[in-house]
């Protein structure tokens, strides 16, 4: 397999923060660009996310949320799509 070389300008403190990222992923920001140009080509598209899964507030939020209605007795909840889609048919 011959390779090539590809050189990209990005902000300096971007590199760095990308090197501990993947330093603690494992892997070198040169491995971490060739697996996303794989992925990105077998699907046609931005494929995915690595992170470290640190989560923002926005989802957090959601989180606490969806275990709330999950512990709300007075929230129905349903075990099959027929059953919601006779509730909401009420």
């Amino acid at each position: 397999m011959s390779t090539a070389n590809l050189t990209v300008r990005i902000d300096a403190s971007v590199k760095c923060e990308a090197e501990k990222l993947f330093e603690d992923l494992g892997m070198s920001i040169s491995t971490a660009f060739n697996i996303f140009l794989r992925q990105a080509v077998r699907a046609q598209a931005i494929p995915f996310t690595i992170s470290r899964g640190i989560t923002n507030r926005t989802t957090l939020a959601a989180m606490r949320e969806a275990e709330q209605i999950a512990n709300d007795p007075a929230i129905p909840s349903f075990s099959t799509r027929e059953s919601l889609v006779a509730s909401l048919e009420a």
